[in-house]
């Protein structure tokens, strides 16, 4: 089965370029000219990803994803929108989608990015464990000492990658590339932002999961630990 593409965008001209775009690629797309019509189909049956634009008609593009991410985590979700400023890419991004490209785009490199994000989602499901962590990535559950976590999209992703990565230190342009998006620029604030969230959650004053290298990034220290 072709994998399903929700694209969620009113301008009939730009529905037809990413639709003839991505179906010659082999994808399945369903065209949605609302945000509110989008959610009701992708909470019956998830595509593989979703594309939205961000002025939509009734319902942003920005609320529709949060709201979203309130139950679906792990669905990739792709922002196409006209507006460029870093703000609006901030915005996006931490509003729980995966990528973030401006329009005018190129076709083929609107492929590329859908094929890195559909690639992402097919690794091996696994659990990932610690002495004190247990993260469930089929079910996006982190576990604390048994104690269920509250993460946001974007800090389940952070302590997800550097857990994962725990065998070394992670450079802060890697974590940015790798979370927020390879088109991500200018100030690196909201990886910081994200970091101390993160630690709070997990009662971290730095020297008990996280470790800031200075200069370079971070490091899952936990299971290093004497």
């Amino acid at each position: 089965m072709n994998e399903r593409v929700f694209v969620i965008e009113d301008d009939e001209n730009i529905q037809e370029i990413v639709k003839l775009a991505l179906e010659s690629s082999g994808y399945e797309i369903t065209l949605f000219d609302n945000a509110i019509d989008a959610i009701v189909a992708i909470h019956e049956n998830p595509p593989d990803l979703a594309i939205f634009d961000i002025m939509l008609p009734e319902l942003d593009g920005i609320s529709a994803i949060k709201k979203i991410r309130e139950t679906n985590t792990s669905m990739p979700i792709m922002v196409l929108s006209a507006k460029d400023r870093e703000i609006d890419k901030v915005r996006g991004l931490d509003s729980g989608c995966d990528d973030y490209m401006t329009k005018p785009f190129g076709v083929l490199e609107l492929s590329a990015r859908v094929r890195s994000l559909l690639r992402r989602t097919k690794k091996t499901v696994k659990v990932l464990e610690t002495p004190t962590l247990k993260i469930d990535k089929a079910k996006h559950i982190v576990l604390l000492n048994d104690k269920r976590l509250e993460l946001t999209h974007k800090e389940y992703q952070l302590l997800v990658y550097l857990v994962e990565n725990r065998d070394r230190v992670v450079e802060r342009e890697e974590l940015l590339n790798s979370i927020w998006g390879y088109d991500f620029v200018g100030e690196s604030r909201a990886l910081d932002v994200h970091i101390r969230s993160l630690r709070a959650k997990l009662n971290d004053d730095g020297s008990k999961y996280i470790k800031t290298i200075r200069s370079v990034g971070y490091r899952y220290i936990e299971d290093k630990q004497e």
